[in-house]
Parts: C-alpha cells; structure tokens; sequence
C-alpha cells in the first residue's frame, strides 16, 4: 500500500516547484513555533486553528502569503505585516530566503498565545 496523504499534501502537490518550497518551508516554521495548532485545509487553502483560527497559508502566482486572522492585534516589530482590514494581516513571501525566521517565528508564537488567551 502507497503512503496515505493529507488534504495538506495533496494542496502542496498541485502548487508549482517554487510554491511548493515556500509552502513547505511555511509549513515546518509553523509546526515549530506553535506545535499545539491543528492543521487542516479550509475555503482551499492551509489553515492552523487553536481555539480559534489563528494563521493561513495561500499561494498566488507570484508569492505565498503566511496571513494572521487576528494580525491588527500583534506587535509586530520588525514591521512585516502587510494588510489595513479590521482583523487579518500578511506576510508576502517571493522566496524561501525572503522568511526571516526569528521573525516570523515570535509572530507565531504570539498568534498562537493570543489565541489561546482569548479567542473571538
């Protein structure tokens, strides 16, 4: 019998190579810093959802986007969120080497702990 695959890889497999990298590299930085969020494929893209959702990864043509439902409420320092909606905000990534790891990492953790603090 062939390996069984999740909705998550078979979204991972129809994305072209460059995509598929970034969503990867996306994917593992997640699953590290904040490895208690569940994973799933929601309205056709990746989602991570504590309590409530907390980030999504979508690509487009050009870039993926690692988007934070609750972004507006983040401190973000290193000023990588994009985005001027109520609630969600967005970090562009053209390239692997564009996520600053650190970064985006505190930015994770931080969702993930907003999440759980209080969901809304």
């Amino acid at each position: 019998m062939g390996k069984s695959s999740t909705p998550m890889d078979d979204y991972i497999s129809k994305l072209p190579p460059a995509q598929q990298e970034i969503v990867v590299a996306l994917r593992k930085l997640v699953r590290k810093a904040a490895p208690k969020l569940q994973e799933a494929v929601k309205w056709g893209y990746p989602c991570y959802i504590g309590i409530g959702k907390v980030c999504s990864i979508m690509a487009f043509t050009a870039h993926v986007n690692l988007a934070f439902f609750r972004g507006a409420e983040l401190t973000d320092p290193d000023g990588l969120l994009e985005g001027t909606g109520k609630g969600m905000r967005h970090f562009k990534v053209r390239s692997p080497q564009d996520i600053r790891t650190k970064a985006v990492a505190a930015l994770l953790k931080a969702a993930a702990n907003l999440d759980h603090r209080h969901s809304g």
